[in-house]
């Protein structure tokens, strides 16, 4: 659990009645819960439906949500047991076919969950600094990135650039988004947390 002011913010606004703030919540997050829907094999009717499910819950159980900072954990988890319940009630009529109880799921599930929370977390933290970032900025990292690629004479006429100018601007591009307090505060985060698993693995 990361203690990111923006979350614990939106929490407490979504709380007290900010329709804003929930839309921002379901705008931040949504990635998370269909990343998990994608992994459980769900089609996109039933994704839609766990969706759905997992929001009307945090709904009831936001106020009773300890710590608002714990959100995407509880997201995840929620979704997770989500999936497996749609999974039970499709099997029930396949013959041999077992799924686990959803209280008791596998390890490796639970990892795969862990690891869904992580890459929504920097999902939301990169959007986050990008959207920061300048028009132009934006327009250049969006066609730097676009697939298939889009050779540099077409951007340089697009943007009104230099070929020889486009690396030195997609330099300064990534150095802002990795000085955005919210790259910096993930990657502190991280580094917090392989420092204590390398301190954890020397204590033993």
């Amino acid at each position: 659990m990361r203690n990111d002011p923006q979350v614990i913010d939106l929490v407490t606004r979504a709380r007290n009645g900010d329709r804003s703030a929930w839309d921002a919540l379901i705008d931040r997050y949504s990635p998370l819960i269909w990343s998990i829907c994608r992994r459980s094999q769900l089609d996109h009717t039933d994704a839609e439906d766990v969706a759905q499910a997992v929001w009307l819950r945090l709904v009831e159980q936001l106020n009773n949500l300890r710590e608002p900072a714990a959100l995407p954990g509880w997201l995840a988890t929620t979704t997770q047991r989500e999936c497996y319940r749609v999974r039970r009630a499709r099997c029930r009529l396949a013959v041999g076919e077992q799924v686990p109880d959803v209280e008791n799921l596998p390890d490796q599930q639970t990892v795969r969950a862990d690891d869904e929370l992580l890459r929504a977390e920097r999902y939301a933290a990169l959007r986050e600094a990008f959207m920061d970032l300048s028009p132009n900025y934006q327009r250049l990292l969006t066609m730097l990135i676009a697939d298939p690629p889009i050779p540099y004479t077409v951007i340089s006429a697009r943007l009104g650039i230099a070929v020889g100018s486009i690396g030195p601007f997609r330099g300064r591009c990534l150095d802002r988004l990795r000085r955005h307090p919210a790259i910096a505060a993930l990657i502190n985060a991280e580094v917090a947390d392989a420092a204590d698993t390398l301190r954890s693995g020397y204590a033993r």
